[in-house]
């Protein structure tokens, strides 16, 4: 494909490299971004800018945040005793938005899978332990995604810390197994936080 301007065609390159975009969305996205007003396009590169180079990840959950503390952490009004267990960012944001959960989290950054190479040391599941052996936790929630990987990652993190005199529970299955809570509709999503279930070994 070839195109007027190299400038052009290397924004279309970068932009084509984002998951689900195609050079011909590239091409879309990129002309669109022409036809706005200068401050417009200007204004979206900063925003960028800033997302690479500013955004932290809070020392307590791993969430983003902008500060060492995530606001969700420094709410002084959710509930210290329950902690929910999630993959990644995406589906803190997707229980967020349900509205049905005032506790707080813990980002684990993945989940294991060994087709992958993600084993439990490059998961956070040291910071969890530190949190479960010095804090007041009386209920962990695993609302990890309804697939192999999920599962065996709540397994595994069930067997590690049975020994703890706490309440382990999963997400209520209104979540199709295979299915990633981000694309989980909210209603089901919030039924599912407030219908969860013991965890069991079996």
């Amino acid at each position: 494909m070839k195109f007027p301007s190299k400038v052009l065609e290397n924004v279309v390159d970068e932009i084509s490299g984002l998951p689900g975009i195609g050079r011909k969305s590239a091409i879309r996205l990129a002309l669109h971004i022409l036809k706005q007003p200068e401050r417009q396009g200007l204004a979206l590169g900063e925003a960028i800018k800033h997302l690479v180079t500013d955004i932290k990840y809070c020392k307590e959950c791993h969430n983003f945040s902008d500060a060492d503390i995530c606001d969700i952490c420094a709410d002084e009004s959710r509930n210290t005793k329950l902690l929910c267990v999630v993959e990644d960012v995406r589906d803190v944001i997707a229980i967020e938005n349900t509205g049905k959960y005032k506790g707080r989290y813990l980002v684990l950054g993945g989940v294991i899978s060994p087709m992958e190479g993600i084993g439990p040391h490059q998961l956070n599941i040291a910071s969890l332990e530190e949190k479960l052996n010095t804090r007041e936790i009386e209920e962990l929630i695993f609302a990890l995604p309804a697939t192999m990987e999920g599962d065996t990652t709540a397994y595994y993190l069930y067997k590690k810390f049975k020994h703890l005199p706490i309440a382990f529970t999963n997400i209520a299955r209104g979540i199709s197994v295979g299915d990633e809570l981000e694309y989980a509709d909210e209603i089901s999503l919030g039924r599912s936080i407030i219908n969860r279930i013991p965890y069991k070994e079996s």
